[in-house]
């Protein structure tokens, strides 16, 4: 308060008290033209206080079921106001003309789901850390949160290799972490090599040892959420005790079984929620994400001219999973189920977030071409894996604060 009483005889030079305290309440209100904000604290935060009580409605309803129904609220932000979004989830500069995927909104059955307020999320996260552990849609994830707390504040980006996938987000006027952990097996893996026997492009995956980059890091955080499922389509050489025992999408020339990529995503799925019931120290919350819909491509596969283009949501009677999708769902779904029991012998609990249902209905809320430019030649053209930001996927940000306020 001395610096303040300060800053104001500086700027107004010896006033009246009542002058004093009427100048101290103009800094206040514009404290972002004289940088008492603190740096990475957004301007809008005040505008953003709410008085809504902090109360998760998830012991009273199941927020996993529900439909997508009009909803005539702007957007959280944008690509102009989040410096977070990737080029291949940039709808909205990349030109899609049509914006209705936008105006939906998630209603489960028997409940409102409180929308997301970015100042009440930080005021909970105080001190706190978390962790998205996965593929390029656990990034996804994690930009979608980072976007939507861009209202309030912008963190700081303490990565050790801001040039790697592991990224580190500092919010220092909360003292809250965000990490990334990018492990799309979730188990050890190794890359095609350029030359030699893996030329083939066939993925090394020691489906047997998880992942310790990131089981090793465990201890450290408040909250960690674990997602994968796609890379498991890639065409995968299976090792078990360093021994070459099966593969997926290959010919004769291994000598092993084609076990197929059901094989190596159920078994890594199970290795990687053993090494997280076996991690002595853990303290914090695991939440375990089930798979994004990987069939929303039509006319054609992804490589074979497949693409998205409804411009509306579905209903809950007009999906079905099927095929890949209900393989892997299904066997994660299994894999969760046992862990967590063996997590509650251990006096532990695991959290499942379910948002699969909800995102089936949503094939209009993809990227498709509108990741990139017309002209660019890019390896998915027409992109129906990932979500457009802003889009659908903020829908999991809503979840994910119920779920940690439920706690």
């Amino acid at each position: 308060m001395k610096k303040l009483h300060w800053l104001v005889r500086f700027l107004f030079g010896p006033v009246p008290v009542y002058f004093s305290a009427l100048a101290i309440l103009i800094v206040l209100t514009n404290a972002q033209y004289f940088g008492l904000v603190g740096v990475g604290v957004a301007p809008r935060a005040a505008k953003l206080a709410s008085s809504t009580p902090v109360v998760s409605v998830m012991k009273y309803c199941d927020i996993f079921r529900g439909e997508w129904v009009p909803d005539k609220e702007a957007p959280y932000y944008n690509h102009k106001t989040c410096p977070h979004i990737q080029e291949h989830q940039n709808c909205l500069k990349y030109g899609r003309p049509d914006l209705g995927f936008l105006k939906w909104r998630w209603r489960p059955s028997g409940c409102d789901l409180p929308r997301f307020d970015p100042l009440q999320f930080l005021q909970f996260a105080r001190g706190k850390s978390l962790a998205f552990v996965g593929d390029s849609l656990a990034r996804n994830h994690m930009q979608s949160l980072l976007c939507l707390l861009s209202q309030v504040a912008y963190p700081k980006d303490i990565s050790a290799n801001p040039t790697t996938q592991n990224k580190v987000y500092h919010y220092r006027a909360y003292n809250f972490t965000i990490s990334m952990f990018w492990s799309p097996f979730l188990v050890r893996a190794r890359e095609p090599a350029e030359d030699g026997p893996a030329h083939t492009g066939h993925w090394s995956l020691y489906l047997d040892e998880p992942d310790e980059s990131w089981v090793s890091q465990l201890h450290r955080f408040d909250y960690v959420l674990v997602s994968a499922a796609n890379w498991f389509s890639r065409p995968s050489l299976f090792y078990e005790k360093r021994r070459l025992i099966g593969c997926s999408f290959c010919s004769r020339q291994y000598g092993v079984p084609d076990l197929t990529l059901y094989y190596s995503q159920r078994r890594a799925w199970r290795v990687a929620l053993r090494a997280i019931n076996d991690v002595e120290r853990l303290r914090g919350r695991v939440i375990v994400r089930m798979l994004s819909p990987m069939s929303h491509f039509e006319n054609g596969t992804w490589d074979q001219g497949g693409d998205c283009k409804r411009t509306e949501p579905l209903r809950a009677n007009q999906t079905q999973m099927e095929g890949r999708d209900l393989h892997f769902y299904n066997a994660q779904m299994e894999e969760y189920r046992a862990a967590a029991k063996a997590a509650q012998e251990k006096g532990r609990r695991l959290m499942l977030m379910d948002a699969t249902a909800a995102m089936l209905m949503r094939p209009d809320g993809h990227p498709s071409r509108y990741g990139h430019w017309a002209n660019e030649k890019v390896q998915l053209y027409n992109d129906c894996i990932h979500w457009c930001l802003p889009g659908p996927i903020d829908i999991w940000n809503d979840m994910l604060f119920q779920m940690l306020l439920a706690e």
